[in-house]
C-alpha cells in the first residue's frame, strides 16, 4: 500500500519551462519543517521566482515559498521563504556545481512533488531563452493545437 494520499499536489514550474533549455533533470529530496510538509500537501507553494544555489558544498533552494499552515499556532509557523536544503549526494552536488560554474547556466527548479511519502524536488540545469525561441516554441504549440483541433473535428 502507498503512503502517498492520491490528492496529493504536484506543484510545478510552469515558467521555468518557458523561459529555460533544460539540459538535464536531476530528482532530490527536501529538508522541511513539519507545519512545511503539511502546508505543501495541501498544495500551498510558489516556486515562481525560485533557484538552487550551491554553497559550502551544500545545495539549497531559494526563493520558493511555502504559505503558511493554516491549523498550527502562530508559534509554531515557520518562515515561508527560507532558503531549503536540497538533499542530494556528494557526487551528485559536485556535478551540478561543475555545471553552474560555466557562463551561462543556472539550476531552476521544476516542480515539487511526494513519492512515497517524502518530499522530492526536480532541479534541472539550464540555459536562458532568447526571445526567438520562445517565439518559436509558441509557434510550434500552436501548430500543434491546431492539427489536433482539426483531428478531432474530422473524426
Amino acid at each position: 500500500m502507498s503512503k502517498d494520499k492520491p490528492n496529493t499536489p504536484r506543484i510545478s514550474n510552469r515558467k521555468a519551462r518557458h523561459e529555460f533549455h533544460i539540459l538535464e533533470v536531476v530528482e532530490c529530496g527536501l529538508e522541511l519543517f513539519g507545519t512545511e510538509v503539511k502546508s505543501l500537501r495541501e498544495g500551498n507553494a510558489m516556486l515562481d521566482d525560485a533557484f538552487a544555489a550551491i554553497r559550502n558544498g551544500q545545495a539549497y533552494l531559494v526563493g520558493m515559498t511555502i504559505g503558511p499552515y493554516k491549523q498550527a499556532g502562530p508559534g509554531m509557523q515557520h518562515n515561508q521563504t527560507r532558503d531549503r536544503r536540497l538533499l542530494l549526494h556528494r557526487r551528485q552536488i559536485e556535478a551540478l556545481e561543475g555545471h553552474v560554474r560555466q557562463k551561462g547556466k543556472t539550476l531552476v527548479p521544476l516542480a515539487v512533488y511526494f513519492k512515497h511519502g517524502w518530499a522530492k524536488c526536480e532541479i534541472g540545469v539550464a540555459i536562458g531563452k532568447k526571445q526567438y525561441d520562445k517565439r518559436q516554441d509558441i509557434k510550434k504549440r500552436d501548430a500543434t493545437r491546431d492539427i489536433q483541433r482539426e483531428m478531432r473535428r474530422r473524426r
